[in-house]
């Protein structure tokens, strides 16, 4: 499904913390968007029953069966660079990105 690195998951528990989202899992989905067709995207959410669910290092990630098709495999990681801070998802399924690393096709 998809790998939470261990710098992600620590910002992912601290977020929570911080927002009182205890018991909230960390919502992963494709939208369509962006300018190079479809777009991430990341909240706190409830659980629905049809979410594919998968726990690692204490954060809980659901995505929907659609997101599913298009993320099989990614890893999502937390950057603090002087390039940016931030959330990045390295998805193996991607054929291209635009710059802002937001969007893919």
């Amino acid at each position: 499904m998809i790998t939470v690195t261990p710098k992600a998951a620590e910002q992912i528990k601290t977020m929570q913390r911080e927002q009182s989202l205890a018991g909230k899992a960390l919502r992963v989905y494709v939208d369509a968007g962006g300018c190079s067709g479809m777009e991430y995207g990341m909240a706190f959410d409830e659980k629905k029953p049809d979410d594919v669910i998968a726990v690692q290092d204490g954060v809980e990630v659901v995505v929907d069966p659609m997101s599913l098709n298009f993320l099989k495999g990614s890893t999502i990681d937390y950057m603090d660079s002087l390039q940016g801070t931030g959330f990045k998802i390295n998805n193996p399924n991607v054929h291209s990105t635009c710059g802002c690393g937001r969007s893919f096709n």
